[in-house]
């Protein structure tokens, strides 16, 4: 099954146990995101991605430009571990991660979640790349991604159990929009994906496609050097 189908079916189930009052809040919220303007903003394929270091789950650093280093990068921006949609999504980069890693490249996964909780996300989804904590959501705002979740939608969140806060460990109610990135070694951006509809998610195998076209260009520039 396709990571949009599997999207598809759990939108579908979700949406019928949500009470009408919190669908039209939800829709509301969506409408203005929308209109905010935060996609055309955002970073997109030609512009060049902006270096981080972030905390990994499990103690250790991630700077983006030392994977480059190596080779390609995927970059996916998440909303945290408490959103059944990422976790759906982390789940199908997980098994896409062996051909992503054939293809010479690293896959990292960012949320505003604290170490803690992405450490309890990857624990939970048997997740064996990075998952790094983007505190006060800098890298987010360096793509161009990140965003203040609507006043009417916070004690929706807290009521579910998910007040950002609490999760993120700082005082913000800021979220990317789930946002996935594959960046080539100059850092240039070859791919760049960006939905206010965090219900929609990038396919992997258009990961894998980006990935094959950069080897492709790569081999290519070898031969005729």
């Amino acid at each position: 099954m396709s990571l949009q189908s599997e999207l598809a079916e759990f939108r579908s189930s979700f949406m019928t146990q949500v009470p009408a009052e919190i669908r039209e809040a939800m829709a509301r919220a969506d409408l203005a995101l929308a209109a905010s303007g935060i996609t055309q903003r955002a970073l997109k394929a030609g512009d060049f991605a902006p270096d981080f270091t972030l905390p990994d789950a499990r103690g250790g650093t991630v700077r983006l430009s030392e994977l480059l280093a190596s080779g390609p990068v995927v970059l996916s921006f998440y909303r945290g571990g408490w959103c059944p949609y990422c976790n759906l999504e982390l789940r199908a980069l997980q098994r896409a991660l062996p051909e992503i890693e054939v293809l010479g490249a690293s896959l990292i996964a960012i949320s505003p979640q604290a170490p803690d909780e992405s450490l309890s996300t990857a624990e939970k989804n048997a997740l064996a790349f990075p998952v790094l904590s983007d505190a006060g959501s800098s890298a987010a705002k360096a793509f161009g991604i990140a965003f203040d979740l609507a006043d009417e939608l916070r004690p929706i969140y807290e009521r579910f159990g998910h007040a950002l806060p609490d999760r993120n460990g700082d005082d913000s109610w800021l979220l990317p929009i789930p946002a996935t990135y594959v960046i080539e070694r100059d850092g240039s951006i070859a791919l760049g994906f960006v939905d206010v509809d965090y219900r929609n998610r990038l396919e992997p195998k258009e990961i894998l496609n980006a990935l094959r076209t950069l080897e492709a260009r790569q081999a290519s520039a070898v031969q005729h050097n």
